[in-house]
């Protein structure tokens, strides 16, 4: 415990259950006893008042009875309590209490007592206002230089000063700029009132200015004053302190100037009367408080700050001269001269606590007992260190870092999809257009062998597939039973999806409250977004799978998309998407040979992963283990560049759309400040056709509005369709190379790095940023690529050359023997973490520029349609 400490002279609770705020301590001799000792008033926002004279037998002595001078229960909440000359006809001191919507002065007097209860206290009412607005604080002093008698000024909740002559109402100011109440003062010398406004602003306005401003009952009149006839209230003068003020306290002491001091949140300012700075002192706490008082060094200020710490620090200017440690966190701190001691720190807290303390080093009483002292035995010690050795040798082998996995988990989740399309369709809001979009049913068992608390089974999906429900909820379930959940999935969005997967998560609570998580992933049949139809022999996008089997009668593989049996069909399949275009595969007769041929590129995905597939089910079941496909033909990457320039194009339009609409609001909003001033304006005056600019541009913000709407959408839609032909360009990559799961997965987390494109973070500087990362590492070719350079930050580029640069150079790495691999035994010398930025490859080497015939090999779809021309389609006749 620290030395430094507050020593407690006096306390008590104030009330029970009751709050206090800043405004809510005054100390003064407030019954007018004359002996020149202060006393304690307490008022509550459950609107009790309080006052206590203390007077201890001795330090840390228990408040007595008789300390608790006066108790009464007013009917309205007190916000502050002040005391002083506010009734007319004399200079006795005067308690003012002000109320949310009244301001009430009493008279306290004493009586004495002949028996042993001793003097009794009463107060008396000696006049009130009732306010018409809603009082926030309030100030008092000699307004005007009037002599013997103090004004009180009230600031209300929506910035209206009104000045009260004692027992008449005087007049009312609103404070030019308003927008919430701070704190404030009066200044004697200066006759100026001095408080902070919403614009971390100390403002100064003069009592004359005040008074000979024109009068307004509302706001709305005051800001028709400004601009019409009247005298405008002006500030004298304004500092600005950055920062919102807590308190604002005015002291001048003697023959000197006085200061202004104004506390706030991070700093404590010391103004000359004139609005200059003297001091000022940055805070390293939160205050709380503070409360500037005469200093024994002639030309300084000492000021009591409390902080959130429960520490008050005493300043004597900028220079910290003590610090004390609290038993709460002070609002409200007074100086104050008792009977037996002066210069006694009043400090109150939020709850009430209540207490009087003085300054002091007195030493605490406690002593730490003496330790029974013995030798080290180091061969005990020795022989305890090799016990405790054996046993974390032994804990390291049969435990292991990371917590095994259960044989069998608390709950199991299993999906099961229907192998049917549901009779009569769930499907609801389609967007496809088409009448008949079918939907298929998936049914969630949860199993639980313990019992569960809390559980909650979400559904998602890729858009644009749908459920009819994502969310279900059970309260329980008890060991060895099992919940079922069951929803439909169809097609919503008017575009093909580039997964026909699906998850099912399950969140619940253990027996011990510990949360977890239980998941499985379920795959949807194809017929959900396609139907059989007719085969088309033209086609605009054609790509070629090779095999290494005998041809496979397609009756066999797509038995349920089959609408004919003829000889003439086995070896060709159509497939009509419900938002796309019409795909066909076609088998080779003699050949091992199968080609995938339809009018939009990413169209082909779908049914290239199903045959794939279906490919891999076929020969597994029939026990062939050595079975693969390849591909022969180009990378068509110019028509996957195609879809990359349309979809980075409806980027461009976004932010192009997202400007266009700033501008017009900000127009709008001129507009409108325009026309409310001729409104405001007592003189009538042309409009000169602002009502018209104002209707135009409304209605251009509306049809931007729609446009960023319709162009969100198109950009949804396009961007499912790159994922597709994603998938497509790295399925046809790993073939092209023979690459494994390892090497295909991280092609797939360069290429799709992200599940949702936005205008922050989109796919191109997300895939730039891989790409360009793994041709520095596993696909380098010299050390000097492999000296990363990183920024910290992925901006949307101007346009796509460099990602076709680098998508372009690693097929050509790949081509040329390069292969991807994460692994520390790689070529790789730096640790393979993904790049927030990276700047274009720069090949230095000739031998390893991309040379004009391998661009060409990429980027030729004539060249790629007449390779598949020479396919199957010869041989099928």
């Amino acid at each position: 415990m620290s030395l430094f400490k507050a020593r407690e002279w006096w306390s008590t609770s104030v009330g029970e259950e009751e709050e206090f705020d800043q405004g809510c301590l005054c100390v003064a001799d407030v019954d007018n006893s004359g002996s020149g000792y202060d006393k304690v008033i307490v008022g509550s926002y459950m609107g009790f008042l309080r006052i206590y004279s203390p007077h201890p037998a001795k330090a840390g002595d228990e408040m007595k009875a008789e300390d608790l001078l006066l108790e009464v229960q007013l009917r309205n909440s007190i916000l502050q309590v002040e005391v002083g000359k506010f009734v007319s006809g004399t200079e006795l001191l005067h308690l003012a209490v002000l109320h949310p919507r009244k301001l009430c002065v009493y008279s306290v007097s004493g009586t004495l007592g002949n028996i042993e209860h001793g003097n009794q206290y009463q107060i008396k009412l000696m006049y009130e206002h009732n306010l018409q607005r809603t009082a926030c604080n309030m100030t008092y002093g000699p307004f005007g230089g009037v002599k013997g008698r103090d004004l009180i000024c009230i600031q209300s909740m929506d910035g209206m000063l009104m000045f009260f002559e004692q027992e008449s109402y005087a007049f009312g100011r609103f404070l030019p700029g308003f927008l919430l109440p701070g704190p404030l003062s009066y200044s004697c010398r200066t006759d100026a009132f001095i408080t902070v406004s919403s614009c971390r602003q100390v403002e100064s306005y003069k009592y004359q200015a005040l008074a000979v401003a024109t009068d307004a009952d509302t706001r709305q009149e005051a800001e028709q004053q400004k601009l019409g006839s009247g005298k405008r209230l002006v500030a004298d003068w304004v500092v600005s302190i950055g920062e919102q003020a807590l308190d604002i306290c005015i002291v001048s002491f003697g023959q000197a100037a006085s200061s202004v001091f104004v506390l706030g949140e991070r700093n404590v300012f010391c103004l000359k009367e004139n609005g200059q700075i003297r001091f000022m002192k940055k805070l390293e706490y939160n205050p709380s408080c503070f409360r500037p008082y005469a200093s024994v060094s002639e030309g300084t200020v000492n000021t009591l700050i409390g902080n959130h710490n429960n520490m008050m620090f005493i300043y004597q200017d900028v220079t910290l001269k003590w610090a004390a440690q609290l038993p709460y966190t002070p609002v409200a701190v007074h100086v104050a001269t008792f009977q037996d001691l002066k210069g006694v720190l009043v400090s109150l807290s939020d709850t009430g606590y209540l207490q009087c303390s003085y300054l002091g080093t007195d030493p605490m009483l406690f002593q730490a007992p003496k330790v029974d002292s013995r030798e080290v035995n180091y061969d005990e010690l020795d022989i305890e260190m090799k016990k405790l050795r054996k046993i974390i040798k032994q804990t390291e082998k049969s435990q292991d870092l990371l917590p095994r996995a259960r044989k069998e988990d608390d709950l199991t989740v299993i999906a099961a999809v229907s192998s049917n399309l549901d009779p009569v369709s769930q499907a609801t809001d389609s967007e496809t257009g088409d009448e008949h979009v079918p939907s298929v049913t998936v049914k969630i068992t949860v199993k639980t062998r313990i019992l569960v608390q809390n559980v909650k089974l979400s559904v998602s999906v890729q858009p644009p597939l749908a459920v009819s429900q994502d969310q279900f909820v059970f309260k329980s379930i008890e060991p060895a039973a099992c919940q079922f959940a069951t929803f439909a999935v169809f097609l919503k969005g008017n575009c093909s999806p580039a997964e026909l997967t699906g998850d099912a998560a399950v969140t619940y609570s253990s027996p011990t409250g510990i949360p977890q998580v239980a998941q499985c992933k379920f795959s949807l049949p194809l017929k959900l977004v396609c139907s059989p139809a007719q085969p088309s022999k033209n086609a605009n996008y054609k790509i070629t799978i090779d095999t290494n089997k005998p041809p496979v009668n397609l009756t066999s593989l797509f038995p349920d998309f089959l609408s004919q049996t003829d000889e003439e069909q086995m070896n060709v399949v159509g497939f009509q998407l419900i938002a796309g275009s019409r795909v066909t595969l076609l088998a080779s007769k003699t050949s091992q040979r199968y080609r995938i041929q339809s009018e939009q590129f990413e169209d082909l995905w779908l049914i290239t992963k199903e045959l794939i597939q279906r490919f891999e089910k076929h020969f597994a079941v029939q026990g062939v283990k050595d079975f693969m496909c390849s591909f022969s033909g180009t990378i068509p990457l110019q028509e996957y560049f195609d879809m990359m320039d349309h979809h980075f194009e409806l980027r461009l339009n976004g932010v192009k759309y997202q400007e266009l609409l700033s501008e017009r609001a900000v127009q709008f909003r001129a507009i409108q400040r325009r026309l409310l001033a001729r409104f405001k304006d007592k003189t009538p005056a042309s409009l000169q056709n602002l009502d018209v600019l104002l209707d135009g541009t409304y209605r251009q913000i509306i049809s931007l509005a729609d446009a960023v709407e319709e162009n969100q959408r198109s950009l949804s839609k396009a961007f499912t369709r790159l994922k597709s032909a994603t998938h497509l360009v790295i399925t046809l990559i790993g073939l092209w190379q023979n690459l494994n799961k390892e090497q295909v997965a991280i092609l797939e987390s360069a290429f799709l790095p992200i599940l949702q494109d936005m205008q922050e973070l989109g796919w191109e500087e997300s895939v730039d940023a891989a790409v360009s990362h793994l041709l520095r590492t596993c696909l380098s070719k010299s050390p000097k690529e492999q000296a990363l350079n990183l920024t910290s930050h992925l901006s949307m580029p101007k346009d796509n050359s460099r990602m076709k640069k680098h998508i372009t150079l690693l097929c050509d790495r790949l081509g040329k023997g390069g292969r991807l691999c994460l692994s520390s035994e790689s070529n790789v010398q730096q640790a393979v973490i993904i790049p927030d930025s990276c700047s274009t490859i720069h090949e230095s080497d000739p031998e390893e520029k991309v040379d004009e015939d391998t661009t060409k090999q990429f980027n030729n779809h004539t060249n790629l349609a007449n390779k598949t021309k020479q396919g199957p389609e010869g041989d099928t006749g």
